[in-house]
């Protein structure tokens, strides 16, 4: 059972983060075999106030 945990910044449309997981479940079955109902992929969307790069909130950025 691969398990696939994806982090990102919040403010991708639902289309996207479907793409995203059809895709991460292709690439998962072609190079391991697993079947694609065995894969399980996580989304954490995280709040751009909460999330820093650099010493910068990602809020903050221009």
């Amino acid at each position: 059972m691969p398990l696939i945990h994806i982090e990102l910044i919040e403010g991708r449309t639902q289309e996207q983060l479907k793409n995203l997981v059809a895709d991460v479940t292709d690439a998962v079955t072609k190079n391991t075999g697993a079947p694609a109902e065995h894969v399980h992929v996580i989304l954490s969307e995280m709040r751009k106030d909460r999330y820093a790069v650099g010493g910068v909130l990602k809020s903050d950025e221009k």
